[in-house]
């Protein structure tokens, strides 16, 4: 779907940051990028609705075994099973993948737009980012140290 990476780094103008920032600034922008998606796909959600994929994102086995059972009994077979199976590399059995699985299959089912919101989310996210480029990029040299000067 879309890569927090170098090529995003590049795609923002933010490919000059330092080795050492890159990752911490991209583990910032995913978490924003989680808060803001989560904020805008709770919207028109009810409080059942809500607690229900909360389970499920907390990885609660009985809810996610009884929500499979009713909204996708053959999951094991579908090809976006496979595919995410494939992509994490974990056995089809190991619970951190059927989990992730029903959580994209909860959206699917409850907000079948989840995918257009993260993509605006994120176009969003990167104008904001390219409109403050200089103020990242400045803010970074900041924080860099200083070397020392040599007397003359």
């Amino acid at each position: 779907m879309f890569r927090l990476d170098d090529q995003f780094l590049k795609d923002i103008g933010l490919d000059s940051l330092p080795e050492e920032q890159k990752k911490p600034f991209l583990q910032h922008i995913y978490s924003e990028l989680e808060l803001r998606v989560g904020t805008r796909l709770s919207d028109g959600l009810s409080d059942a609705q809500l607690e229900e994929f909360e389970k499920i994102i907390d990885r609660d086995q009985d809810k996610i075994q009884n929500w499979l059972a009713e909204h996708a009994p053959a999951y094991a077979t579908e090809e976006a099973f496979g595919k995410l199976q494939k992509a994490t590399g974990l056995e089809p059995n190991d619970p951190r993948l059927v989990a992730e699985y029903t959580a994209t299959k909860w959206l699917e089912v409850n907000r079948p737009d989840y995918r257009q919101v993260v993509a605006q989310v994120l176009d969003e996210l990167k104008r904001e980012i390219i409109t403050n480029r200089d103020a990242i990029l400045g803010g970074m040299a900041d924080a860099q140290p200083e070397a020392p000067s040599q007397a003359a």
